[in-house]
């Protein structure tokens, strides 16, 4: 089994809300991204995809979006973006979701020996003084975040492998640590995906391992709209 991650596809099938006035890297990028994922991931394998997934507004419309990414192999585990307006309550979305697309929301999900968590989070400040909307926000997704990784590592067993997902990045651009990054650190988390990033004047590193844990930068127009390897059984 292979772990992929992409992250931000912003589909919009629904809506029209064309991606290549964002530029030239945006131009055809889900046919880019399908014929990359065609060749890489069998149905055995895993895609995370980190949010930002559907530019819809409605769950309803949302769905074509989701149904999409379900023609692809594999199967598909998502958290929300900030820009999924459309993501309801978990009850709902998972009544309607098609059989192999997995939501994660103050839950885990395990597949053989790797556990998955994770929550949207929240931008982190550069500097102190935070702003009060900053403090409210990182600390509901602080708590988010906790709930995931707590019901983690009730389904971890020795040998497994704890992977969290997050929409924003988990550090400022300067990549100092963050109460995200001190939780993952906690919960000993081995890899971490993240999106959020786009175009060339973001401060951005598309990997990074700090503090024994790996990072993932995986926003599609980042990583050229190419699914980023997170873990390969075969080697």
């Amino acid at each position: 089994m292979k772990i992929f991650s992409i992250s931000d596809p912003h589909l919009s099938l629904t809506c029209d809300k064309p991606m290549n006035i964002f530029g030239p890297t945006w131009e055809g990028h889900w046919e880019k991204i399908c014929e990359d994922w065609k060749s890489k991931v069998s149905d055995d394998d895993i895609v995370l995809i980190a949010g930002d997934i559907s530019w819809a507004m409605k769950l309803e419309d949302a769905i074509c979006d989701i149904r999409e990414i379900d023609k692809l192999p594999g199967k598909k585990i998502f958290i929300r973006g900030n820009h999924d307006y459309w993501w309801k309550s978990v009850k709902a979305m998972r009544e309607i979701f098609p059989e192999d697309c997995f939501i994660i929301q103050n839950d885990s999900i395990k597949f053989e020996n790797y556990v998955f968590c994770g929550t949207r989070g929240w931008a982190v400040p550069e500097k102190e003084p935070y702003s009060d909307e900053d403090k409210k926000m990182l600390n509901r997704e602080k708590e988010r975040l906790e709930l995931s990784l707590k019901s983690a590592t009730q389904k971890m067993e020795d040998g497994d492998k704890l992977v969290c997902m997050i929409h924003y990045p988990p550090f400022n651009s300067r990549l100092e640590n963050s109460i995200f990054t001190d939780l993952m650190e906690k919960y000993s988390v081995n890899k971490c995906v993240y999106g959020h990033l786009h175009g060339e004047n973001s401060r951005s590193v598309k990997y990074l391992e700090k503090n024994s844990i790996e990072y993932y930068l995986t926003s599609c127009d980042k990583v050229q709209n190419q699914l980023v390897l997170i873990y390969d059984e075969e080697k």
